[in-house]
């Protein structure tokens, strides 16, 4: 264990990262052939590429730091302990003498009585002070900041405990999505990455939702109110809109999205709002040989498509859809199924009519036009909606909060702060005393040249 080995896992790590933004993560598996091709596509799953923070060997780079970091900390720090937390530090009076930066200047009492002026004034700005007798004179030693010796290893505890939070996060954390009728409850969340079924341990009953909208008929707000019950009993209830979750023992439960389920139901008409859930019209271009055809649908309608290429079915209206990392605006989302294939999940973004091009399959889809109805949703009748939940549990975020926090306190500490000494040798002439200010610091050296200036001025003035 060694420094160039944390140099050499730190750059592998960093490189690895690079490749883990640049590939897509947790895309389908038939968009990843399409762009790679069958070779590249069965190296990239072997090594885990297309979930690279989940893998076995990201996370032995992690842990491995980890513990590098943890044995080279140790091995360093007992020299530094013995310095920081002696009770009588003692001071090499030769080594102050060496120094080339010297403050001098002369005074006409003896050094007792300078003694009993000089070590208030050195104590005030540097705290612990210590008087040795020389054969000379005396020497006022003094110092402060010991402590910030540690600065470097608080800068490698916070590091340890970001490893750990996001290795705690992967292990033990979850993210998923769950969609919730008014009126019902689920007890159980679809993992995003694997679509395994995971159990909450309690269940999430939507008691009501509402949506409001702006004038132009884009939704301004839509809020659930929600309900967690445990053993057959609410124990905690709470109104829920985007960026104002609901937490309950470490589970962060995320207004994402809603919908409308199919009804009969009708509204009154009254305030102009629109129903993103009303009649579509797709168009659907053949890549090849530019054929285009348009098909009204609305949403949760499968269509057959044109060319014998399978079915298609809208699912959900999202009013900020993200595409790697970015906000798109309101998007639709379907599932395409082709004649011969897996089903493939399609994003269609209303303000980007060519995003489907970046898919390279062999039909192109866009939103043409799509019909809304105003109604007023204070008075509706009895139409259900559903409300789209993100579920997320992260143990290790803690961890990754006190590493940031012990990281800026580690870097501020490391850097700008210094274990400073100084040494006033008060030395006994014939017709005066000289007096001679040194001092020393393990960082900033010029800094504290000027530090030792300003002491010996002031002494000098008294």
């Amino acid at each position: 264990m060694s420094v160039k080995l944390t140099v050499v896992l730190l750059l592998s790590i960093a490189g690895t990262s690079i490749l883990g933004t640049i590939v897509p993560q947790n895309e389908d598996p038939a968009a990843y052939l399409r762009a790679y091709g069958e070779f590249v596509y069965r190296l990239f799953d072997v090594l885990g590429i297309f979930d690279m923070y989940h893998s076995w060997w990201f996370q032995f780079l992690l842990l491995l730091l980890t513990i590098n970091i943890v044995v080279c900390s140790i091995d360093r720090i007992s020299a530094t302990w013995k310095i920081v937390f002696v009770k009588n530090p003692s001071f090499n009076l030769s080594r102050f003498r060496n120094l080339s930066q010297k403050e001098t200047f002369a005074e006409n009492h003896p050094p007792n009585t300078l003694e009993k002026i000089y070590k208030p004034i050195v104590s005030k700005y540097f705290g612990y002070t210590k008087v040795e007798q020389t054969g000379r004179g005396l020497c006022i030693f003094a110092e402060k900041w010991r402590w910030t010796r540690l600065g470097v290893y608080t800068v490698h505890l916070s590091v340890i405990l970001l490893l750990l939070g996001g290795l705690m996060g992967l292990h033990f954390g979850f993210e998923g999505f769950v969609n919730i009728p008014e009126g019902e409850k689920v007890d159980s969340i679809q993992i995003r990455n694997t679509g395994e079924i995971h159990h909450l341990g309690f269940e999430i009953q939507c008691e009501d939702f509402n949506v409001s909208f702006y004038n132009n008929g884009a939704p301004k707000e839509y809020r659930s109110r929600l309900t967690i019950i445990e053993k057959d009993k609410p124990v905690y209830q709470k109104d829920i809109i985007v960026n104002d979750p609901l937490r309950y023992k470490g589970v962060n439960i995320f207004q994402s999205s809603y919908g409308k389920m199919p009804s009969n139901s009708t509204f009154k008409k009254k305030t102009p709002a629109m129903d993103p859930s009303g009649e579509i019209t797709l168009n659907f271009a053949n890549r090849k040989s530019g054929a285009s055809y348009r098909i009204k649908t609305i949403l949760g309608k499968p269509v057959d498509l044109p060319e014998g290429f399978g079915k298609f079915v809208i699912v959900e209206y999202i009013k900020g859809a993200e595409f790697r990392g970015q906000n798109i605006g309101e998007a639709y989302k379907g599932i395409l199924t082709p004649a011969d294939g897996n089903p493939l999940d399609v994003l269609l973004p209303l303000h980007f009519p060519n995003f489907d091009r970046m898919r390279k399959g062999a039909l192109v889809i866009s939103v043409a036009d799509q019909k809304t109805e105003a109604f007023d949703f204070d008075e509706r009748s009895d139409q259900q909606y559903y409300t789209g939940l993100q579920v997320t549990k992260d143990p290790g975020v803690w961890l990754v909060y006190a590493g940031f926090i012990m990281m800026i306190i580690g870097c501020y500490i490391t850097f700008f702060m210094s274990h400073q000494r100084v040494c006033v040798e008060i030395i006994k002439g014939k017709a005066k005393t000289r007096v001679v200010v040194t001092g020393t610091a393990n960082k900033n050296k010029m800094g504290m040249q000027q530090r030792v200036k300003k002491l010996s001025d002031k002494l000098a003035n008294l």
